[in-house]
C-alpha cells in the first residue's frame, strides 16, 4: 500500500520550492524502492510553514515545516517520524489551524483542487443539487436570510443585489465574478481559486440559477497565471461532468462561464471599471446610476460579487441560512477570511467569525511582528483602508464597528508595521498609489492625488509644516466627498488616520505634547 504524501500546488508555495521538494520526495522514493503517491494540494494558509508536507497517517495527516528539497533525504531517514525536527505533529491540532471557523476555506489544503471525486466527497456540489430543486426566489430568499454581505470591501447585502437582478426585466443576464485582487497584504481569492476552484465554479452556477443568467465571467488579475490555469482546467472538468453547460445534471437549466484576464489596473477592482474592461474597453469607472444589476455588462442586469461572496453560497444553499447565520455577531454574519501581512511572524490566512479583535489576530494568531520590535500600527483593509493604533485593536471585526471608526474591513487584508515606520512616509504612498492608478476620470481623484504627494513632501521637509497639515486635511475633505468611486473616496483613510494617530511623524506634536 503506497503512501500518500502532500505537497501544496499553489503560488505561495511554488515561490518557496514547492516542485522540487515534490521532485526532491519523487526521487528519494524510487532510490529506496518506496511506493510513494505524491499529492498536490492546495495550502492549508499556514504560510510561514511552507512548504508544508504531509503525510497521511492512521491517525490523520502529520505535517512538516518548512521543508526544503535538501531536508527530504533526512526526513525519509528519519520515517517521517515526530523526532524530526521540522515534525509539526498533527495538521489539525496546529493551534494556528484549530482555533479557526472554516466554512469558505473547509476543503482548502485537504484536497487535490482539480479532482472533482475529492471535491463531491467532501460536500462539494451538494449545495447546487439542493438549488435545482428550489424557485429561483426560494435561492435568494435562502442567501438573504443567511447575512452574507460582499466580501471584496463594500459590505452589500448579496441578497439584495440578487434580489435586484431576478427582478429586473430582461431576457439576457449575466454573473460576474470581480477577481481581480489587488488590495495590499491580500490573497484569499487566490488560495481559492488556486486551492478549491469547484467552489467558486459552483457558486457561479448557483447564482445563475438564481437569477435567471446563463453565462458567468471570471474576471481574473493578469498577476495570477496559477490561479487562471487552474479555474480553466477545473471549468473544462466540470463541464465534462455535466456541472456546466446546456441541462445542468440533466435539469433543464443551462450555465456557462469562462475566465477573462484583467487589463492590469487597480482601478479595474472597481465593479464599473471591470465591466468596462469586459467589455473590451478602457477600465474607467461609470457613473451610476444605472446601477450594474439594472444595466450592467453588455447594458444587461448584472450581478456582480467577489470571489469570497459566491465560494460561500455552496455551503449556505448546502447547510442552509440558519447555518451560516448563526456565526459572527451584528450585522456581521458567518465569517470573514483574514489575510496577515506585512512585519508579523506568523503571516498566512485565518477564517474566523466574525467579531474577534485585532489584538487576538495579531498575538494568538500572528505571533507578534516578525523583526520582534512592538508593533506600532496596523492597516486593515489594503491600500485604501485606515491605519490603526494599539488603541483601537480591541475593537471587533464587525463591519459598523469599524466604519465607527472611520476605518474599513475591506477584504479583509491585514498589514503590520513596527515601531519603525515612518507614517508620513506611508501617508505619501497612498497618496502616489492613487496619482499612479487613478482612471483619471474625476478631478479630485486624478488632481488631488498629485496634490497630495506635494503637500505631503513640504510637511516632511518641514516647509511651513502647520499650514501645510491645514491644507492636507482640506485636499482629503475634496477627495473624500468629491470623488466618483472609491479610488479617490477612500485614498483620505490612510492619510488621515496616519496623521491623526500618529501627529509627531509629520512633525506635529503629539497627544501628551498638546495637553502640556
Amino acid at each position: 500500500m503506497s503512501t500518500r504524501i502532500y505537497i501544496p500546488c499553489d503560488s505561495a508555495a511554488l515561490a518557496v520550492g514547492a516542485d522540487a521538494v515534490a521532485a526532491a520526495v519523487a526521487r528519494e522514493a524510487a532510490l529506496r524502492g518506496l511506493d510513494v503517491a505524491i499529492v498536490r494540494n492546495g495550502t492549508r494558509g499556514l504560510l510561514w510553514l511552507e512548504t508544508l508536507l504531509e503525510v497521511e497517517t492512521p491517525d490523520g495527516r502529520i505535517g512538516f515545516g518548512p521543508v526544503e528539497a535538501s531536508d527530504v533525504p533526512a526526513l525519509f531517514d528519519a520515517g517521517f517520524g515526530a523526532g524530526h525536527p521540522l515534525a509539526l505533529g498533527l495538521v489539525e491540532r496546529i493551534p494556528y489551524l484549530a482555533r479557526q471557523q472554516r466554512l469558505t476555506f473547509a476543503r482548502i489544503g485537504i484536497t487535490d483542487p482539480l479532482s472533482l471525486n475529492d471535491y463531491e466527497a467532501h460536500g462539494g456540489y451538494r449545495g447546487l443539487r439542493k438549488a435545482l430543486l428550489l424557485a429561483p426566489s426560494e435561492i435568494v430568499a435562502s442567501v438573504t436570510a443567511s447575512g452574507l454581505r460582499g466580501r471584496g470591501g463594500a459590505a452589500f447585502p448579496t441578497g439584495i443585489k440578487w434580489n435586484t437582478v431576478l427582478k429586473a426585466p430582461g431576457i439576457e443576464k449575466y454573473i460576474v465574478c470581480n477577481a481581480d485582487e489587488g488590495d495590499s497584504g491580500t490573497f484569499a481569492d487566490r488560495i481559492v481559486m488556486e486551492s478549491d476552484p469547484y467552489v467558486l465554479i459552483e457558486g457561479m452556477t448557483i447564482a445563475g440559477i438564481a437569477v435567471g443568467a446563463s453565462r458567468g465571467y471570471i474576471y481574473v488579475r493578469s498577476e495570477y497565471p496559477h490561479a487562471i490555469a487552474q479555474l480553466e482546467a477545473a471549468i473544462g472538468r466540470a463541464r465534462q461532468h455535466g456541472y456546466l453547460g446546456r441541462n445542468l445534471l440533466c435539469s433543464g437549466r443551462s450555465f456557462e462561464l469562462e475566465v477573462r484576464k484583467g487589463a492590469g489596473a487597480y482601478i479595474c477592482g472597481e465593479e464599473t471599471a471591470l465591466l468596462e474592461s469586459l467589455e473590451g474597453k478602457r477600465g474607467i469607472v461609470r457613473a451610476k446610476p444605472p446601477l450594474p444589476a439594472l444595466a450592467g455588462l453588455f447594458g444587461k442586469p448584472t450581478v456582480i460579487n467577489n470571489v469570497l461572496s459566491l465560494a460561500t453560497v455552496p455551503i449556505i444553499l448546502d447547510k442552509g441560512a440558519g447555518y451560516y447565520q448563526d456565526y459572527g455577531m451584528g450585522r456581521s454574519r458567518g465569517t470573514l477570511p483574514v489575510q496577515l501581512a506585512g512585519n508579523i511572524k506568523h503571516g498566512g490566512l485565518i477564517e474566523l467569525a466574525f467579531g474577534v479583535t485585532l489584538r487576538e489576530i495579531l498575538y494568538d494568531y500572528g505571533g507578534g511582528s516578525a523583526s520582534g520590535r512592538p508593533i506600532k500600527a496596523v492597516q486593515v483593509g489594503g491600500p485604501l483602508g485606515a491605519y490603526l493604533p494599539e488603541s483601537q485593536w480591541d475593537t471587533p471585526l464587525d463591519y459598523e464597528a469599524f466604519a465607527a471608526l472611520w476605518a474599513v474591513l475591506g477584504h479583509g487584508g491585514i498589514v503590520v508595521h513596527d515601531d519603525s515606520a515612518d507614517m508620513a512616509q506611508l501617508a505619501r504612498y497612498a497618496m502616489a498609489f492613487c496619482a499612479v492608478e487613478s482612471c483619471g476620470k474625476c478631478t479630485p481623484c486624478r488632481i488631488g492625488s498629485t496634490r497630495g504627494v506635494e503637500v505631503i513632501d513640504k510637511i516632511r521637509a518641514g516647509t511651513q509644516p502647520a499650514q501645510q497639515v491645514v491644507l492636507l486635511r482640506d485636499l482629503c475633505d475634496t477627495m473624500l466627498y468629491g470623488s466618483l468611486c472609491a479610488m479617490g473616496g477612500m485614498t483620505p483613510y490612510p492619510v488621515l488616520s496616519a496623521l491623526n494617530h500618529f501627529p509627531e511623524d509629520f512633525g506635529q506634536p503629539g497627544v501628551g505634547q498638546q495637553a502640556a
